[in-house]
């Protein structure tokens, strides 16, 4: 019987017909920052954006190897899944249809739709995933079709190992340290199941939807209550089942999570330091660099950056939360007293390096004081310190909302 290794060796040759290898790339930036030799395995420069197309890829060729007249192939995803589903349907010449909520983004939509072409359908159903989940699987019980999971499938979990057969091949060896991004868990388990015990390993989650961690501490899978949508290609609710059996014995210790709003200034720094774009959940294996830096410097790591889907529709959110994480800019409400000169007063207390980014009244109808909402951007994040403190001796009245999540969702 063959090995995993023996498999996954034999679908990546496999995957060699249909796309090459993504690039293992030294960066120096941040070979420099961290003092380690950091290189990146750029899934985000696959055909479709994404590592997503490989499990796809294997899943789909073992179902015709082994039942040459299933034809249709059924998938329910917003996102990276089902562009590699879209693409592997045109590629095998097979039907597919691609269940997506009815809330998914046109951009998304028209670049599924690009990849799979005339061999695709797409159908768009319920607001939220579950529904439209829902509705995939009554349609592929009532067609006979064949359901493509994203991640719970040990098909798809031998596929994403061609991501660890090519680092060996590249590298020429194994790297000290791999840093894994985790979702459901199918990349992540492919990955360590190939290296085995050969490395170390950090996995990353993103702070609102750390199912992997979750897991391991209640021992099996576990639904999270709530997870926050904005890293979309890694908040997972649950850890694929199949996935966690080859990452059940973790230890805890190397599960880290990344804070939403940190990925967000990792982003920009990738865009404008080295020009790579990356979505958050592509990201997240350089964003966690900072918390493991003591522990890789002068060793050998691989980031797997998963992804590099990102909507520029997104950019003014991202680099707005990459400000707030970073300190640079802040909002707050100023009780404004309502007599003349105040206002001026307010004004020339700013610093050289303090912008107006918001001004607006919330109170107009008061008859000694009106509340302001007032953002501000500044180069330094300790400028604010010295803004607060003129605040104070003017005997201002404010109050810092920047990390208030109910009053910045609905005043910001």
């Amino acid at each position: 019987m063959s090995s995993f290794r023996d498999t996954a060796r034999s679908a990546t040759s496999a995957m060699r017909e249909v796309f090459p290898a993504t690039p293992l790339q030294r960066n120096a930036h941040l070979s420099e920052r961290f003092g380690a030799d950091i290189w990146l395995k750029r899934e985000d420069l696959s055909p479709v954006r994404s590592y997503k197309l490989r499990g796809a890829f294997n899943a789909m060729r073992k179902v015709l190897e082994n039942e040459p007249e299933k034809r249709l192939f059924v998938c329910a995803s917003a996102g990276n899944h089902a562009q590699g589903v879209a693409f592997m349907c045109r590629h095998f010449g097979v039907r597919g249809v691609i269940f997506m909520p009815v809330t998914t983004p046109q951009q998304k939509i028209h670049k599924t739709r690009t990849f799979g072409g005339d061999s695709i359908e797409i159908r768009l159903t319920g607001d939220y995933f579950d529904d439209t989940l829902a509705s995939a699987k009554t349609f592929c019980t009532e067609q006979a079709a064949h359901f493509l999971a994203p991640f719970d499938d040990a098909d798809v979990i031998e596929g994403q190992a061609s991501v660890a057969v090519e680092i060996k091949e590249q590298l020429g060896s194994l790297p000290d340290r791999i840093i894994l991004p985790v979702g459901g868990g199918g990349l992540s388990a492919g990955v360590r199941s190939y290296f085995e015990d050969g490395c170390d390993y950090t996995f990353v989650e993103p702070a609102g939807g750390a199912s992997l961690a979750a897991a391991l501490a209640a021992g099996r899978p576990v639904r999270l209550d709530k997870v926050d949508s904005f890293v979309d290609g890694a908040a997972v609710a649950c850890i694929g089942a199949q996935p966690f059996k080859r990452l059940d014995d973790v230890d805890p210790a190397n599960v880290y999570t990344a804070p939403e709003d940190r990925i967000c200034a990792t982003m920009l720094e990738m865009l404008n330091v080295e020009g790579v774009v990356l979505e958050p959940a592509g990201a997240l294996a350089v964003d966690v660099l900072v918390d493991v830096a003591d522990q890789i410097r002068g060793k050998t790591v691989v980031c797997v950056t998963s992804g590099g889907n990102f909507d520029f529709e997104r950019l003014p959110e991202v680099k707005e939360r990459a400000q707030r994480y970073s300190g640079v800019k802040k909002y707050f409400i100023l009780r404004l007293p309502q007599r003349p000169g105040a206002l001026k007063e307010f004004l020339n207390i700013l610093g050289p390096q303090d912008d107006i980014a918001r001004f607006e009244y919330l109170k107009k109808s008061a008859r000694n004081f009106g509340s302001v909402l007032i953002g501000i951007e500044t180069r330094d994040a300790g400028n604010f310190e010295v803004l607060f403190s003129k605040l104070d001796q003017a005997g201002f009245t404010y109050r810092d909302i920047t990390d208030d999540a109910i009053l910045a969702e609905f005043l910001i």
